[in-house]
Parts: C-alpha cells; sequence; structure tokens
C-alpha cells in the first residue's frame, strides 16, 4: 500500500503493531519514493521529501533523497525552497561530497529578493557549512551583515561567527561590519553581534584593540539596560533582557583584561550594575555572578572597592539556599583567594558553615577554600573547626584533611607545644588516613623536641591505650615509647595537673598488645618487635623483662611471614651481644630537618606523584617516586635519616626527597615514566638495569632516571621525524649519534603549533625498553604559542646495533579542552646505535 501524504503515511506507521511490521511498511513505502523520485513530479516529489523526513527521523534510511533536496531547493516556490533546505540540513553534514553542490543555491538564495528565502539559506549555512565553503561564501556572509533588514542582519552574524570556528583566518572580513553592529539598537543584532565579537576575540587575540575603543559604546548600552524600566518584549522576571546583559558583561571582560584604559572606563558602571540588580531570583544572580567574573578579571588593584564588593556579592552567594549559587560561589572565592585574602577572609565563617552542607561537592570546595584561608592570626581557630569536621567527615575526606591540616600545622604553629597537641589530635582522630611521609614529620619534630619528649610519650601511651585501632597513632606511639621508655619510667606519665608513675612491665604490656591486636598489620609488627628491641636495652628495663622480650621475639624466628621471622632472628640476635648491645641499640640522633612536610606533600596528590585527576589515574596513584634523583651516600654508610627510615619499615622517602622550587619546570618522574608500562617504581640504586627478560621488551626493571647532561644540540641539517601530529600539534624528532660513546643517542624533541590556538600545559613523557637507559632535560616552555617552537632534549643509551624504541605519552589542553595521546615510535633508521 502506497501513502499519497505524510498524515496518512504516519497513521500507518502507528497503526503497526510490531517492530517487524513497522519495518516492512517502511520499507515499502521507501521503495515507492524511490520509484516516484524517477518520474520527476514536483509535487510528489514535494510530498515524498515529506514522508523520507519522517521516515529518517525514525531512524530509517533516507539518503537517497539528497539530490532530490537539491531539486526542491532550486524550485521558485517558497514552500519547496524550505523543505528542501529542512532536508538538506538533516541529510547531508560537511563531510558529504553532495555538499559542494549546495554552494550555488545559498549564494543564488542570499540574494534573493525574499527575505525569508534569505533566512532560509543562511539558516542552512549555518548549521553544515564546512571551510570550502565557507571559502567560497565568506563574501556574501560579510555583504549581509550590512543589510537594512534585522532579520538578515541577525542571522548573518550567526552564520559569521560559524565562518570563524571553521575557518579562523577570515576573522579579518568581519571586523568592521562587526564594529557597526554593536552600534545596533535592536536587541536581537545586538546580543548575535556580541556573541560574534567575543568569538572573534577569542579566535584572534590580534584583533583586541580593534574592539576596545567600542567599550564606551558597550557601557551605553548596558547602563540603558539597567537604567529602563519595565520592558515587556525583553522582560525576565522583571530584569530587563538579561542575556544581552551578561553578553555585554562578558565582552567587557575580555576587552578590559590587560587593558587599564578600558578597565576604567567600565568601572564605575561595574559598580552600579553589582548595587542595583535584583538578588532575590536566578535571573538576577546570573547577572551579578557575570559581573564578579568580569571585576575580578579586568585590571583594578587587589584591594580596591570594586573588587572587595564582588567578594562580598559571593560571599551573599553562600547563604543562598540553592546549591548550585553556593556551589560556583565557593569555586570562584577558590580562584581569587590567593590575590584577595583579606577579603574573603571577611566571609571565613560563613564558608566554614559550607563544611557541614548535605552536598558533598559543597563541602569539598569548602575545604579548599579553608585550606588556602589558614595563616598565623588565624590557624588556632581554622585548626579547631578543621579537627572538629575531621571527627565527622566522610572516609573520602580524611586523607586530604590530615595533610593539609599538618600542613597548616607545620607553617603556622604558634609554638611547638600546640603543634604537637595538633599532630595528637589528628592521630587520634584519623589515624587510619595518615600518610607515611606525615608521620614521619611527627616523628622528626618530637626527636627535635626535647623539652617536650616525656610530655609527648605521656599523651601517646595514654591514647594508645585508650584506642588501639588508629594505624598511624599505633605507629607513632610504638615508636616513641621504645625510644623514650626511659623517660616514662623515670618521670612517670606527664598530665596537665598531675604525675602519675608508670612502669616498665606497663609499657611492655601495651606494645606486646598491638601483636595480638586484629588491627595491627605486618608494619605494626615490624614496628613492635624494634621497639621492644630498644626497650630491652633500657637501663629502666628489669632483667625479667629483658627475659621476656628475648622470648618474644624467639618465639617468631620460626613465624611462616618471612620479613617478622627475619626481624625476629637479627634482633634475637643482638642478645648475645653483651653490653655491644646497648650501644647498638641507644637513642637515635635526631635526623636532619632538611626534607619538611611542605615540601613532600602537596594537596590531595600521591606522594611522588606529580599528576591530579584522570591523569593520576592513568599514571598510577600507588607509585611512589622522587621528583628529583635519588643520590647514594658514599661508601654505602647510612644517614640519619636512613636509620630511622629503617625503624619505619625500610621507607625513605621523607629522606631522600627535595623540594623542587615551583619556578622550575616540571621534572618527569621516575614513576611516571614506569606507569607507561605499568612497571614497578625505581628503587634508590643508581644502578645499571640488570639483563631483560627475553619475554617482555617492555618489561621495565628498576632503573633511575635522572637529569641528563646537556646533550650536544642537534645541528639543523640532520633528519627529524615526526612523532606525533594531531590536533594542530606537532612533536618531531632529531637525533644525533655520540661519536665518542657507542650506544649513545642524543635526541633533540621540537613541538610546534599549526593552527592560530596555543597549546597549553603541555607535558611530554618517554619511556624505553629495559634493555635501555633513558636521560631527560626539562622542556624549554609547557605552553606552545603559534609560530614558536619548544625543544626538549634527551639521551638514550642502548646496546650497540639495538634499534631505538620510544613509548611517549603526551598531555596538554587546546582552547581548554585537555588532550591525553600515547604512541609508540621507533621510526629511527636501523644502526642508530651502531
Amino acid at each position: 500500500m502506497v501513502y499519497h501524504n505524510l498524515k496518512a503515511l504516519i497513521k500507518g506507521i502507528r497503526a503497526c503493531k510490531t517492530v517487524a511490521d513497522e519495518r516492512a511498511l517502511i520499507q515499502q513505502e521507501s521503495a515507492a519514493i524511490r520509484a516516484s523520485f524517477r518520474e520527476e513530479d514536483s509535487y510528489a516529489r514535494h510530498n515524498n521529501i515529506a514522508k523520507l523526513l519522517y521516515i529518517h527521523m525514525l531512524g530509517s534510511p533516507a539518503h537517497f533523497g539528497q539530490i532530490e533536496c537539491l531539486k526542491l531547493v532550486a524550485s521558485p516556490r517558497f514552500t519547496d525552497k524550505r523543505l528542501g533546505y529542512l532536508g538538506i540540513m538533516l541529510l547531508l553534514d560537511e563531510s558529504q561530497e553532495v555538499l559542494t553542490l549546495v554552494t550555488n543555491s545559498l549564494k543564488n538564495d542570499m540574494n534573493h529578493s525574499n527575505m525569508y528565502a534569505v533566512g532560509l539559506a543562511l539558516c542552512t549555512f549555518a548549521n553544515i557549512a564546512s571551510e570550502e565553503m565557507s571559502r567560497d561564501l565568506v563574501n556574501e556572509i560579510e555583504k549581509l551583515l550590512g543589510s537594512s533588514n534585522t532579520y538578515i542582519r541577525k542571522k548573518a552574524a550567526l552564520c559569521a561567527l560559524r565562518v570563524i570556528k571553521k575557518v579562523p583566518d577570515l576573522t579579518d572580513h568581519f571586523i568592521t561590519k562587526a564594529k557597526n553592529l554593536l552600534a545596533d539598537r535592536n536587541h536581537g543584532v545586538l546580543l548575535t553581534a556580541i556573541t560574534l565579537v567575543v568569538e572573534m576575540v577569542q579566535a584572534d587575540p590580534g584583533c583586541l584593540e580593534e574592539f576596545r575603543n567600542a567599550v564606551p559604546l558597550l557601557v551605553r548600552h548596558l547602563k540603558s539596560l539597567v537604567t529602563t524600566g519595565y520592558s515587556p518584549e525583553h522582560d525576565v522576571s522583571g530584569i530587563t533582557d538579561p542575556f544581552l546583559q551578561i553578553k555585554i558583561l562578558r565582552l567587557l571582560r575580555l576587552l578590559g583584561r590587560g587593558d587599564s584604559t578600558s578597565s576604567e572606563t567600565m568601572n564605575d558602571l561595574l559598580a552600579q550594575v553589582a548595587t542595583n540588580t535584583d538578588s532575590t531570583k536566578n535571573v538576577g544572580n546570573s547577572i551579578l555572578y557575570e559581573t564578579v567574573l568580569t571585576v575580578l578579571d579586568i585590571e583594578t588593584d587587589a584591594d580596591s572597592g570594586l573588587r572587595v564588593m564582588a567578594i562580598n556579592i559571593l560571599g551573599k552567594f553562600l547563604s543562598n539556599r540553592d546549591n548550585n549559587i553556593r556551589y560556583v560561589a565557593l569555586n570562584t572565592l577558590n580562584k581569587v583567594v590567593l590575590t584577595n585574602t583579606d577579603a574573603v577572609q571577611r566571609h571565613r565563617n560563613t564558608i566554614l558553615d559550607c563544611l557541614r552542607d548535605g552536598d558533598i561537592s559543597i563541602r569539598r570546595r569548602a575545604l579548599e577554600l579553608s585550606y588556602a584561608l589558614i595563616n598565623e592570626q588565624n590557624i588556632r581557630v581554622m585548626t579547631r573547626e578543621l579537627l572538629a569536621f575531621l571527627e565527622v567527615a566522610d572516609n573520602e575526606f580524611k586523607l586530604g584533611m590530615t595533610t593539609q591540616i599538618s600542613l597548616a600545622a607545620e607553617r603556622f604553629a604558634p609554638n611547638k607545644r600546640w603543634h604537637i597537641d595538633t599532630f595528637l589530635r589528628v592521630l587520634k582522630l584519623a589515624g587510619n588516613y595518615v600518610r607515611e611521609e606525615i608521620l614521619s614529620a611527627f616523628i622528626r619534630l618530637v626527636v627535635h623536641t626535647p623539652e617536650l619528649q616525656a610530655y609527648t610519650a605521656s599523651k601517646l601511651y595514654n591514647a594508645l591505650h585508650a584506642d588501639i585501632s588508629q594505624e598511624a597513632l599505633t605507629l607513632s606511639a610504638t615508636w616513641i615509647l621504645g625510644e623514650y621508655s626511659e623517660i616514662l619510667v623515670e618521670g612517670g606519665l606527664v598530665d596537665e595537673e598531675q604525675t602519675s608513675p608508670v612502669t616498665d612491665v606497663e609499657i611492655t604490656d601495651l606494645i606486646l598488645s598491638i601483636l595480638d591486636s586484629p588491627y595491627a598489620n605486618l608494619l605494626a609488627r615490624q614496628f613492635v618487635f624494634a621497639s621492644i628491641t630498644k626497650i630491652s636495652s633500657r637501663p629502666t628495663t628489669s632483667n625479667n623483662q629483658q627475659e621476656r622480650i628475648a622470648a618474644v621475639l624467639a618465639g617468631y624466628t620460626t613465624n611462616p611471614e618471612l620479613e617478622l621471622q627475619q626481624r625476629a632472628v637479627e634482633f634475637a640476635s643482638l642478645f648475645s651481644l653483651g653490653e655491644l648491645r646497648v650501644g647498638v641499640l641507644e637513642r637515635m640522633p635526631p635526623p636532619e630537618l632538611k626534607a619538611t612536610v611542605t615540601g613532600i606533600v602537596s594537596e590531595n596528590k600521591p606522594v611522588g606523584s606529580t599528576k591530579t585527576g584522570k591523569d593520576a589515574d592513568l599514571l598510577g596513584d600507588d607509585i611512589s617516586a622522587p621528583s628529583d634523583p635519588v643520590v647514594a651516600v658514599p661508601g654505602g654508610h647510612k644517614t640519619n635519616e636512613d636509620l630511622l627510615a629503617e625503624i619505619f619499615g625500610g621507607s625513605t622517602a621523607t629522606s631522600t626527597t627535595t623540594p623542587t622550587p615551583a619556578s622550575q619546570p616540571q621534572k618527569t618522574t621516575a614513576a611516571d615514566i614506569l606507569s607507561l608500562f605499568d612497571s614497578p617504581a625505581p628503587s634508590a640504586s643508581p644502578q645499571a638495569a640488570p639483563p631483560p627478560a627475553a619475554s617482555s621488551l617492555f618489561d621495565l626493571s628498576p632503573t633511575v632516571i635522572t637529569a641528563a647532561p646537556p646533550p650536544k644540540p642537534a645541528t639543523p641539517n640532520l633528519p627529524s621525524y615526526n612523532a606525533y601530529n594531531k590536533n594542530d600539534l606537532v612533536i618531531s624528532l632529531t637525533p644525533q649519534r655520540s661519536t665518542t660513546q657507542p650506544g649513545v643517542v642524543d635526541i633533540l624533541a621540537r613541538f610546534q603549533v599549526k593552527g592560530n590556538v596555543t597549546a597549553t600545559g603541555l607535558n611530554f613523557q618517554v619511556a624505553v625498553p629495559k634493555t635501555q637507559q633513558l636521560q631527560m632535560q626539562p622542556m624549554s616552555r609547557p605552553d606552545v604559542n603559534p609560530g614558536a617552537t619548544e625543544t626538549q632534549q634527551m639521551r638514550v643509551t642502548a646496546p650497540v646495533g639495538a634499534n631505538i624504541r620510544l613509548r611517549i605519552r603526551i598531555s596538554y589542553s587546546m582552547s581548554g579542552r585537555p588532550i591525553q595521546e600515547q604512541v609508540d615510535f621507533s621510526g629511527f633508521p636501523p644502526g642508530l646505535t651502531g
């Protein structure tokens, strides 16, 4: 059955009882439509295209109607043109070859006498224009921007927007006409014109100066909107044309950034908008928010009244009942807190109230902001509030919170006693969520504060007696009590008001109870062995307790857990050394304070990781690696930090990590490189890697990746090889074989951008097979500007005759869009290492 019109076809399809019936009907109707197309009946063509478009909307093939749509567009009747252009927009996209046939029809209709026909052509162009079509019709669009008809000017401005997005180098065609459109009195034209100018300025910052002289005009437009009374045509909740106001504010922000003259011109008006806009409804809040962003982005003094007013608006947002508004305010305050700390401090209480919000995203942003607000004056108040929140916080917050509280305490602590009390409180509240580096810093603090060692040991004794379930508390108490047990026995437990005696038996009982605790893990038991061995050598420990400790250690010499067995055997053997044992187990010397918490841990980052978010997941959050090369101690002698680290279970992260100044280029860590191959983190040994396993070429062995000695710069006539060419970013590698060292190849990586958009935050990581070694210099600059070339030098040491193979990971941003790629490169000529 053939349906004669669209209405009948819709009824027929809806009458189908099964999907199979519907599919059969559509196939039958499609065959009839194809047959009808061959008859060249113009009336039937219109009807068939209408039915075909409905079939296309149902998901069935309709591509065979593309040419018929072109024939409808060529028809003189407006109804045919309208349906034909609708069909072109639905059935074609910019990748279709048929699209080239549409260009001539669009050009003819853009010059049509009927403005609605012109509008159809412009609407179609704005939806499907390709780069080639944009170049062909740019002159027509430019001409229509100057049309006397507001309907056409508005649509032409949107077409110009499409042209600029497709071909940014055509921006110059529209500068003059766009300036004229900014003076238009029609709201619709002005809205599209400002949208066009914003896109032009973002696509080509070079045309900023062209539009900066329009700032007074934009200020007049905005002032007119702010002071105009009720306007029914453009009114939204009592505010005149809020969409246009926001667009004007956005353009003013772009034009005022970096230009003091333009900024001064708009200052008074921004203050007027911020003061007079109704904040009781979302429409007004959207304008206020855009005003705040503009004030914070243009050239004003950090302590100016205008910026303070903007931050006060954000502070007012924090009291809004709408979660979205509160989140936006916290997010914006996080961006400006470092430059306007005093102004943000005024809203500290409101920010702290957000820590108790039911929305987890608001709590997270409020926490980040709270960390940034801590200073010497408010450290006590802020820490008290954060500790109160830590007590009830979700587990996912605790690790970051303990880190940040410890960082703040180290930086701003008013005295050592308060510092230690804060650490103790953290250990009691979240002992299972404390980083190893924080624990090491606490130990160093106690060791370097002899006047408070008795106080700290007493506090830890009582805390451990009350709660043995907190891992960090257990570890720190075990270490401190083992180190300073004689202080407790001689002076007793130091409390706020009185001192109570404690015996060596009670201390030993408490520590040995950890071995039977269900919360004790392998590391805690290792700590216990070290602690009781040290207690046994103290003069305050009785012979009975020494024999008891020796018996406990002897009992573990046959433990099936190899690590415990080894430590028990080693510690038990010390008891046969006589007086020499006392010298071996004497109190640890204070370690050098060359690595602080601040230099080791940064906010919400795994230690040794240089990535956040998705990058951190890819590169392996659990890998710890120093940000600088690990240097072996000459002669193999251990430093104080090494000895301290041994008591902590063999970790040396705190003693070998050197903070990297923020001003230096970020270095690629060993963990970052090894994680490309899902391999373990490097050891602290700088020795060469062992021979490879034949089964896995890219199974990297522990290899230290250090800063390479500057390789010889590659000469210009050496051949380059493209390693990456995507998203307008080109990375080429130029190898140069060493003439003095066989197997050594210096590689110069060049980074260039083909388009007009800067590649920002470029991070270039390379890994090599385990048979080879890689050394890298920092990149010249992480941002690659159009026309510029940034470089990074590498040196690969490989067996003579081996082919160099690289696995490369690149992450960067283009126009705010984050991009991450991974490629394997083996394009160097063979024999390069020969």
